[in-house]
């Protein structure tokens, strides 16, 4: 008898089934970063490298907060956004220095539970999107942007970090 095969492919995660695929796909680099912090002590998530800006809780926190106000600002903006949550992303992105706010001495569970809260409100309002709503440009103060777009931009964000968490986690256990 074969053993049962892994089945790699994007169902669709909401009404519209293109908006369900790229919400699959969030999920799907969701997975992945939980998987490079799997196990992590706390102490691992609040260690900074000699000479290094960020330690992994930093990155865990500034995924989530961007995430965040990607949605809330850019893509529901007046058009209903709920109001910030505050208990979850208490600290400002960036320090006066331009440089990611350091937000240490969390544990792993609490950055991951923020991350889970974070990406189930995204969920919570990209779910019932239409398509035609996810391709509809938003003018903003700044920019004109769409939700299919900020989409694809936290994915890479997402992909990014996780690869500097990765790296951060590889370089504490060589210490």
């Amino acid at each position: 008898m074969e053993p049962e095969r892994e089945v790699l492919a994007l169902e669709p995660a909401a009404d519209d089934p293109e908006v369900g695929r790229w919400l699959s796909a969030m999920e799907d680099a969701g997975r992945d970063t939980l998987r490079e912090v799997e196990g992590l002590p706390d102490e691992a998530v609040n260690w900074r490298a000699d000479g290094g800006q960020n330690t992994i809780g930093t990155l865990l926190y500034h995924v989530a907060l961007v995430e965040a106000d990607w949605l809330l600002t850019d893509i529901l903006g007046s058009d209903g956004a709920p109001l910030w949550p505050h208990d979850w992303l208490p600290f400002e992105d960036r320090d006066d220095d331009r440089r990611l706010t350091a937000v240490e001495g969390e544990s792993l569970q609490r950055h991951l539970e923020r991350m889970a809260a974070v990406r189930s409100l995204f969920l919570e309002h990209m779910r019932p999107m239409s398509s035609e709503d996810f391709h509809r440009i938003r003018i903003r103060e700044r920019f004109d942007v769409a939700a299919d777009w900020v989409v694809h931009h936290l994915l890479q964000h997402e992909a990014e970090h996780r690869a500097q968490i990765a790296a951060l986690r590889d370089a504490r256990t060589r210490t």
